[in-house]
């Protein structure tokens, strides 16, 4: 299930994905691989790693990525990841029958995965906007 969390910065956009079945080691392992890179990088990485986890991120990002051009108009060519996280989540409990009437506990690890993006285009814009006001408070004073 992936759910869309709002910010009160408008320049990130969330993307969570609960309940993925996956344990969160192995999806920390290519989490912290995208951590930090554009939106056009993260993909080029994802589709060519050979980790399980890799389909499920790449849902995530993707669903990211559409939040932000949809919701907020955002370019996804300006796209960072800004935070990446892995959270552990509930554990399945399973029995499997064994032999002579014996049965043996199965834990099925899920994770939580957040994935938030942020457009440096407009913190570009951003800094520039507080240097003129910044310095016409200077002039004046």
């Amino acid at each position: 299930m992936i759910k869309k969390r709002k910010t009160s910065r408008y320049t990130e956009v969330y993307a969570l994905g609960q309940h993925i079945c996956m344990s969160a080691h192995k999806a920390r392992r290519v989490i912290d691989q995208i951590r930090g890179r554009s939106y056009e990088e993260t993909l080029m990485i994802l589709e060519l790693m050979p980790y399980r986890a890799c389909y499920a991120i790449l849902k995530l990002v993707y669903s990211a990525a559409a939040n932000a051009n949809h919701n907020k108009g955002f370019n996804e060519t300006s796209l960072i990841i800004s935070k990446a996280e892995v959270n552990e989540g509930m554990t399945v409990k399973k029995l499997k029958p064994r032999a002579r009437g014996r049965s043996y506990p199965i834990k099925r690890s899920t994770c939580h995965i957040t994935i938030v993006l942020k457009d440096i285009s407009l913190d570009e814009e951003l800094e520039i906007a507080k240097t003129k006001i910044y310095n016409l408070d200077l002039r004046n004073s």
